[in-house]
């Protein structure tokens, strides 16, 4: 790779302001739209979306939640977790994915990694399955579907739920079939840095079963099937009607900007390639990625991400602390070197800028500006 003195640029890690300066008529038309309808709750806007989003999915069924992590909370109960129980989760995640089991009562029992792909493995939780084991959580780490097949055996084997996090996941695929739409239920995110992200929090559970669909919409009113009257302990955890539209709009032009992040996941594949010391995301072959992240390997990962700010190129790490080393989980009695995978990952991986908008020329300057870095 060329190495000439190249004008320093400042890439951030994501552009939300390029993405909404392409659809920015069509997003104040949805809002206005909202505004002049006065309806802001559980309204004909989330009632759309939910239809849409289980057609995107290939589901039967979706209800729209407040959060991403409520959409973990909720899509859990729905399916039986409770006091008790064990749930089989990545150490290698945001803290949401077990931080859902621990608010039910239940005890996250955490699994490592493939080394490749960073998603959970499925030899990992065949050997943490007990018989007080209620589920699996695979997480579609970074934009790239875990192996489901093995996990759907297990957890038919063992008669075990199975919740699929796709938080960072949506539109991907696993041998034609969509994210979310494999297990028991799908739980998707619509934080603003997300793939399809709203312009505030909120979230979807995906299901093919009427019953547990049924169950999700109790939960989210205050457990009540008919208002004012409550079955169960719920939640208050509803999508509104902003969001929803915000989202309307944008789900019309995901796909196309899945796209555009695999051509720039392919250009850094190009430009990366060949390059000692840094191991480029590999892909597992079992589907469309959908690159929510472009996540490297790299030695002395923090004395890179520095001399790369220096140069003007943002980076993040996802996730630099383990889980299961974390202080909320002391009292389970993890040990340094209990999920050596996890372990390892979390001391060498950042993310790359990715985001649609990206262009050939600021992905250029990111490897050039890694390429120097390396070489210092």
């Amino acid at each position: 790779m060329a190495t000439a003195a190249v004008a320093q640029m400042t890439v951030p890690i994501l552009d939300l302001k390029a993405q909404y300066a392409t659809i920015k008529d069509e997003i104040q038309a949805a809002v206005n739209s909202v505004l002049e309808n006065q309806h802001f709750i559980l309204g004909p806007e989330v009632k759309a979306l939910e239809k849409e989003i289980a057609e995107y999915c290939g589901t039967k069924y979706a209800v729209g939640v407040a959060s991403g992590t409520d959409a973990l909370i909720l899509g859990l109960r729905a399916c039986g977790v409770g006091p008790g129980d064990e749930v089989i989760v990545p150490s290698f995640t945001f803290i949401a994915t077990a931080d859902a089991v621990s608010l039910l009562g239940a005890e996250p029992v955490f699994a490592d990694i493939d080394p490749d792909t960073y998603n959970i493995d499925p030899k990992s939780i065949e050997r943490r399955i007990t018989p007080r084991t209620k589920a699996i959580v695979p997480v579609h780490l970074y934009g790239q579907s875990a192996d489901m097949d093995p996990i759907l055996a297990l957890a038919k084997k063992h008669n075990l739920k199975v919740i699929e996090d796709t938080a960072q996941a949506i539109g991907a695929t696993y041998k034609g079939r969509k994210t979310a739409s494999m297990g028991d239920v799908g739980c998707i995110s619509f934080f603003p840095s997300k793939n399809l992200g709203g312009y505030g929090d909120g979230g979807m559970v995906v299901t093919n079963s009427e019953e547990v669909a049924r169950h999700l919409s109790s939960l989210r009113a205050h457990g009540s099937s008919k208002k004012y009257l409550s079955d169960e302990q719920g939640w208050n955890s509803r999508l509104d009607e902003l969001q929803a539209a915000i989202l309307r709009v944008k789900l019309r032009h995901l796909d196309q900007w899945s796209i555009q992040r695999r051509e720039t996941a392919r250009r850094y594949d190009n430009l990366l390639q060949g390059l000692p010391g840094i191991v480029a995301p590999k892909r597992n072959g079992f589907g469309d990625h959908v690159f929510h992240q472009y996540t490297v390997r790299v030695p002395q990962r923090d004395l890179m991400q520095k001399r790369l700010a220096e140069v003007g190129v943002t980076t993040m790490v996802y996730y630099p602390h383990p889980i299961h080393l974390q202080p909320i989980y002391s009292s389970l009695g993890y040990r340094p070197g209990d999920l050596p995978v996890t372990e390892e990952a979390c001391q060498q991986v950042f993310s790359l800028p990715m985001f649609p908008e990206l262009t050939p020329d600021q992905s250029e300057y990111v490897t050039t500006a890694l390429t120097r870095a390396l070489e210092i």
